[in-house]
């Protein structure tokens, strides 16, 4: 066998049909659309239309809440601070906050700041500066000898609050 004798299989590849191309074709004149209506025009694209009956988008039930006012907090647990620091890609010794955790690779995106969480075990001292912490990682990074410096939250705008 040589490199010229390779084909593909019988049937494998179909040719494309060449629509428009005059009425001997057999795609011809209306190019197979028929004659007249929406359809028939160009730039046409009817996507989820039923025919007038109501769409099977807009017979299925909603479903959840967006709320506008929720916040987005980049969430990070203990363990992992505990395992960043040993791996030395955290300075236990200098202030752990959301611009630190980020450069780490330990945060990504919140943001409305940085969430500490206590699932996991903390052994180094260190001091955080985060927008939220749950109960339990306040007392596991205090029990370590560290502290914990929740940052009071950001108002929207200065106008809401004069009215």
């Amino acid at each position: 066998m040589k490199l010229n004798d390779i084909r593909d299989n019988e049937g494998a590849r179909h040719r494309k049909m060449r629509i428009g191309r005059g009425i001997g074709s057999g795609k011809g004149k209306t190019g197979g659309r028929g004659q007249k209506g929406q359809k028939a025009r160009s730039g046409v694209a009817i996507k989820g239309f039923e025919g007038g009956q109501m769409p099977l988008h807009m017979r299925l039930p909603k479903r959840g809440f967006n709320n506008p006012f929720g916040k987005d907090y980049a969430e990070v647990n203990l363990g992992m601070v505990q395992k960043f620091i040993d791996a030395k890609k955290l300075d236990a010794s200098k202030d752990i906050d959301h611009a630190a955790l980020q450069a780490a690779g330990l945060a990504r995106g919140g943001k409305d700041g940085v969430r500490l969480l206590g699932k996991g075990e903390l052994k180094a001292k260190a001091k955080f500066i985060v927008a939220g912490a749950s109960k339990g990682a306040i007392d596991t990074v205090e029990k370590a000898g560290g502290s914990v410096e929740v940052l009071a939250p950001k108002k929207a705008d200065a106008k809401a609050d004069a009215k």
